[in-house]
Order: C-alpha cells, then sequence, then structure tokens
C-alpha cells in the first residue's frame, strides 16, 4: 500500500530561556517548519530534534507545490512599532539599563512583574532625587577657599603720616576768635571752666555772644524716670547699704537744629560734656572753614623740615621725590610716602626694623588748635598706592616720647565675581560716581555715596569729602539748615536706609596689611640729653617739651612670605557631569549610551502617540 505523506506533527511551546522576538521565521512544510505571523514572532524549532541528532529524510513522495514567492519588504527610511506595547518590549528586551529585562521575562509572573516593576521605578525616582541636589548645587555657585603662600620681593606699601593740627593757630586766629569767645562763655556758663588764660576773654555777656552764632550749646534735663523703675532702683540699693550713692548729673549737652521753615527741630545731644564741646566747636569751624577761598593753605617751604626731622629707607635717606602733601581739614597737613606718584617705588627684599621706613617726627603742641587739636602725636596709615588715604578709617596715632615698631603683613584677596558672588572687577558695573578720580575701593565708593546725597538732599557738599562740579561747600549762612539736614543724612547712612552699603560691593581683588605695633620708650633716660641736642641743631628748631616734642616711627616687613586667599569654583561642569555619572551607575549601571536609548524611547513614544492621533482624525473626516 502506498502511504500518504507524513502529517507535520504539532508545533511545540517555546523553550525555555527564549522569548519573542519581532522576527519573521519562513516555514518549510517538508521539513517539519512551521511558520510564525510577523506580529506574534515565534521561533520554533524541528520536535524531537535535540543537540548533535541528524535529522532523519522524509520519504519520498509526491512533489509538494512550490511556495508562492516572499513578497519584496521596501525598507523605510524610519520605522516605528505598531503599538505602546510592542515598543516597550523592544526597549526592555534590548536596552543596556540594568533591570528592564526582568519587567519582559516575568511577564508570566505578576508578582514578579509587579516588584521589579516598583524596584525599578524607585531606583529611578532616587536617581533623579539625586539629579535634583546635584542640579541645586551647582547652580547654587558654591566657591572654594585656596590659600596660597607665596615668597618674593615685595612692594612696599604708601605710608601718609598727618601733623593731627590743620592749621597753625595764629594763621587762623582772627576768623575763630568769635567761636573761641563763645566757647569760652559757654564753658564758663555750663562747667564754671575760666579759660581766660589760654583764650582771649571779652566782657560781653551771655545773651550777647549767644545771638552772634546760630545752634548755641545748651544744657537739656534728662526726662525723669518712671515712678515703678524707681521704686525698682530704690528696692535694689537697699539690699546693697555698703555701696556708695553716686551723684550723677541728669542732664545732656547739646544744641537745636531745626529745617528750612523751622516746622521740625531736634537737639543733637551727648552725655559727655568733653564730646559736645568738641562736636559743637567743629560743626562752626566746617562753617568757618567753607568761607576761606582755598581750605587748603599753602604749603611753607620748610614744612616738611619742621614736622619730619629724619627719614630712612632701607638706610638710604629719603628725598622730595619720595613723597607727595596733601592738606586734610582735621589732620593738617599730611605726607605720603612711596605713592603712585613717586619716581620709583620701594622695594623690599629684606625683613626687620633696619630694612623699613624709619621716620623721626616733632609732635610738639606749641601753636594747635586748642579747642579743636586736643590729641598729640601724629596720625599714620599704611595703605596701597594707589588707595586715597582715609584717615579717619583707617589711620591711628603715635605717642610723643616713643618709638612705635609697626611689623607688616601683606595678603591678597581674590573673590570671584558673576554669580559666584557679589563683587566688582573695577567698580564700573556699581551705580555711585567715583568723586575721588582714583581705584575703585569700597571706601571710596561708600564716601561718594554720602556725598552725592548730600548734595541731592541739602544742596550742599560736606568739606570733608570731595567737592562735586558747580557745588559749593555746606555754610549755614548760605545753607542755614544744612546741619539738620546733615545729621539726619548721618543717621540714614549709618543704618544703610541710604544704600551705600548695598551699593558699594567689594573689589574682586583686594591688597591688605595686617599690621602689628610694639612701643618703647624714646629716647632713653641715660640718651635723651645728647639725642635732643643733635635733632636741635641739625633742624634749628628748639624744643620745649622734650618727652612731648618727638616721636619716632618704624614700619617694615616682618616677613616676606604673603598669603593669597582665591576663590574657585566648587562644582564646575566637569564634577556634575561625573557626579551625574556616577548616580545614574550607581542605580542603572548604565552609561551615556543608556541616555540616548531612554532619548530614543521618549522620541519613539511621541511619535507613535503623534501617528494614532492623525489616524484618528483621519478616520473621523
Amino acid at each position: 500500500m502506498s502511504q500518504g505523506p507524513a502529517q507535520p506533527p504539532a508545533p511545540p511551546g517555546p523553550l525555555p530561556g527564549l522569548d519573542e522576538v519581532g522576527v519573521l521565521v519562513r516555514s518549510h512544510e517538508g521539513g517539519g517548519w512551521t511558520s510564525s505571523d510577523r506580529e506574534k514572532g515565534a521561533l520554533c524549532l524541528v520536535p524531537g530534534l535535540m543537540k548533535g541528532d541528524e535529522r532523519e529524510e522524509p520519504e519520498a513522495g509526491p512533489e509538494p507545490a512550490a511556495p508562492p514567492p516572499p513578497a519584496d519588504e521596501q525598507e523605510a527610511l524610519l520605522e516605528f512599532h505598531h503599538s505602546y506595547r510592542e515598543l516597550f518590549q523592544f526597549f526592555c528586551s534590548n536596552t543596556t539599563i540594568h533591570g528592564a529585562i526582568r519587567l519582559v521575562c516575568s511577564r508570566h509572573n505578576r508578582m514578579k512583574t509587579a516588584f521589579w516593576a516598583a524596584l525599578w521605578l524607585c531606583a529611578f525616582g532616587m536617581m533623579y532625587w539625586q539629579f535634583g541636589l546635584l542640579f541645586g548645587e551647582y547652580f547654587s555657585y558654591p566657591v572654594s577657599l585656596n590659600i596660597n603662600l607665596n615668597s618674593e620681593k615685595l612692594v612696599f606699601p604708601a605710608v601718609t603720616v598727618c601733623t593731627l593740627n590743620p592749621y597753625r593757630y595764629t594763621e587762623i586766629k582772627e576768623e575763630l576768635e568769635e567761636l573761641d569767645r563763645i566757647t569760652e562763655q559757654t564753658l564758663f556758663d555750663l562747667y564754671k571752666y575760666n579759660s581766660s588764660n589760654t583764650l582771649v576773654a571779652h566782657a560781653r555777656g551771655r545773651r550777647d555772644l549767644r545771638e552772634s552764632l546760630p545752634h548755641p550749646l545748651q544744657r537739656l534735663p534728662v526726662p525723669a524716670p518712671p515712678r515703678a523703675a524707681s521704686r525698682v532702683r530704690r528696692s535694689g540699693s537697699s539690699l546693697r547699704d555698703n555701696n556708695p550713692q553716686v551723684n550723677r548729673k541728669d542732664w545732656k549737652i547739646g544744641f537745636q537744629l531745626c529745617n528750612q521753615n523751622k516746622s521740625d527741630c531736634f537737639y543733637q545731644t551727648y552725655s559727655s560734656g568733653v564730646d559736645a564741646v568738641r562736636e559743637w566747636y567743629r560743626f562752626h569751624y566746617i562753617n568757618i572753614l567753607s568761607r576761606r577761598r582755598d581750605p587748603s593753605p599753602p604749603l611753607e617751604e620748610d614744612a616738611l623740615g619742621k614736622f619730619i626731622f629724619a627719614c630712612r629707607f632701607n638706610q638710604a635717606s629719603c628725598n622730595e621725590a619720595n613723597y607727595s602733601h596733601f592738606h586734610h581739614p582735621m589732620y593738617g597737613n599730611c605726607y605720603t610716602f612711596n605713592d603712585k606718584n613717586s619716581s620709583n617705588l620701594w622695594m623690599s627684599s629684606m625683613t626687620g626694623v633696619n630694612n623699613g621706613l624709619s621716620l623721626t617726627l616733632r609732635t610738639e603742641q606749641n601753636d594747635f588748635i586748642p579747642l579743636l587739636s586736643t590729641v598729640t602725636g601724629a596720625r599714620v596709615m599704611v595703605h596701597g598706592q594707589d588707595e586715597p588715604a582715609f584717615m579717619d578709617d583707617g589711620g591711628f596715632n603715635l605717642r610723643p616720647g616713643m618709638e612705635t615698631s609697626i611689623s607688616m603683613s601683606k595678603e591678597a584677596v581674590k573673590r570671584l565675581g558673576g554669580d559666584y558672588g557679589d563683587c566688582t572687577k573695577n567698580g564700573s558695573d556699581v551705580p555711585v560716581e567715583n568723586l575721588y578720580g582714583t581705584k575703585y575701593t569700597q571706601q571710596v565708593c561708600i564716601h561718594s555715596c554720602f556725598q552725592v546725597n548730600m548734595i541731592r538732599e541739602c544742596g550742599c557738599a560736606y568739606i570733608f569729602y570731595p567737592l562735586h562740579r558747580g557745588v559749593e561747600f555746606c555754610d549755614y549762612r548760605k545753607h542755614s539748615s544744612w546741619g539738620y539736614c546733615y545729621y539726619k543724612l548721618q543717621d540714614a547712612f549709618s543704618s544703610d536706609r541710604l544704600g551705600c552699603f548695598t551699593k558699594c560691593r567689594k573689589p574682586c581683588s583686594v591688597t591688605t596689611y595686617k599690621l602689628s605695633a610694639g612701643y618703647s620708650r624714646w629716647p632713653s633716660v641715660t640718651s635723651q640729653d645728647w639725642v635732643f641736642q643733635m635733632l636741635s641743631r641739625q633742624n634749628n628748631y628748639t624744643i620745649k617739651n622734650k618727652r612731648d616734642g618727638v616721636a619716632k616711627l618704624n614700619i617694615f616687613f616682618k616677613e616676606l612670605n604673603y598669603k593669597t586667599n582665591s576663590e574657585s569654583p566648587s562644582v564646575t561642569m566637569v564634577t556634575l557631569l561625573s557626579n551625574l555619572g556616577s548616580q545614574w551607575s550607581l542605580w542603572f549601571g548604565s552609561s551615556v549610551l543608556s541616555v540616548v536609548e531612554m532619548a530614543e524611547l521618549i522620541f519613539d513614544l511621541l511619535a507613535i502617540t503623534f501617528l494614532m492621533l492623525l489616524r484618528r482624525v483621519q478616520r473621523n473626516n
């Protein structure tokens, strides 16, 4: 009997460990191959055939009909998956992100699938939480402080020395005569002090003197404390009977200031009578000084020789090319050594007191203004060559009869500007006009800001700061309420209501000098006779009070090593990318290419969504 063709066996299930893939396997009817359509993509093998077995040839039978030739598949430039499920299965089966394949291979076990899905989402969330922290740290622009120690030959800083006497009393005595008479009478009325032996006394009464100058100095009673507070004070004092009673004066000293139309007035008061008299005298002195055609008197021919007996730097004598002169309304004649106008800047290649600046100064007060210059000695400040000398802010006084040795150490600070810090490179981006015409510093900006506000609010310029073009200095004969305006403005300035401290940012590059002082008696008791004799003969000047007449100053570097504090970005773009890569590798064990795969997945999702929406629109139309 002829046997018919053998029936092919039923296709077996997929082998363990093999997942479905989106490929097409062509079928062969006589060889036991089965076909799977494109959507299922099942890969089937011949049943009963193991590795190493030989395939049996089928018995001869009737020739099967030739299968139809497959249609040629057309390749496209872009090809997208037919559904979200197909896209997700393809991504999880082929991505390099760890753990994604577990979402597909465990699809028949819902518990495992849910576990891996939750684990994968948790890891994904933790990674992007860390990403948020890293980006937050980067955009906070943190800085690191780098400290470098340098050692080299140093440029010696500028040194300014002032006499502490703005004018010789004999030169300005006539202009101060009326003020001195009123001050003398005020001291007698308030404190019963008779200064007729030092000031010229006149027989005019207090009432006549009061009318000659505005804003008289007065004694003001202090309001009594509340009764409850007084009872507490009495009860507290009863507990300590051994404490002596202090006879305290319950009054203050001050002078009244009013606005232009006298509608608002206040008293500028002081608890110390000395401070009150000095401030009141200074206020009137400023007005007198403003009336002078030239507030800066001409420099006498031998003024430097009368103030500075000796000057040496690095054991070499100074000359006129080493200093410049300016006049300060309160500190008098000031001399700046080694400033930017010097022909050759001084350099320090060695340390120690013998390798710096040494000055011998006259500090005698035989012609000082008595009620204005209450301090004896000299005013000194160390600053940069291209910086103005703010004697009120950074200066210090020398004590007569002493040798003051100032040792210096240089320190440079370099800040990062822009997003990393609020500093300015040259002050061009600061909304305050530089009235000094020098290098930008924070003090230059602050003083300029106050002067600009003074001109705008009070209509005149404060005499201690540079004069603006087209503006004159304040004088109550021309600006009757400038004192009221000035003290109100000073209060607003101190509390930063003017915004000067906010506008004036720190410079990005600053050089400072840290000073430490040492004092010793000079000259000594055993050597003072011949030292004073030599100074008197050499300078042709007789010192009446020897001990209070001279002072010696030494300024030098104590070390040539100087510290540079520089800022650098704590988190750069390279650091940020490195940290992001570390977090990505920690949570998913992937690389940059895995990020590209994620981007490709998002692109495919958007494309499939767009195509589905487009197809739905076309169907509705």
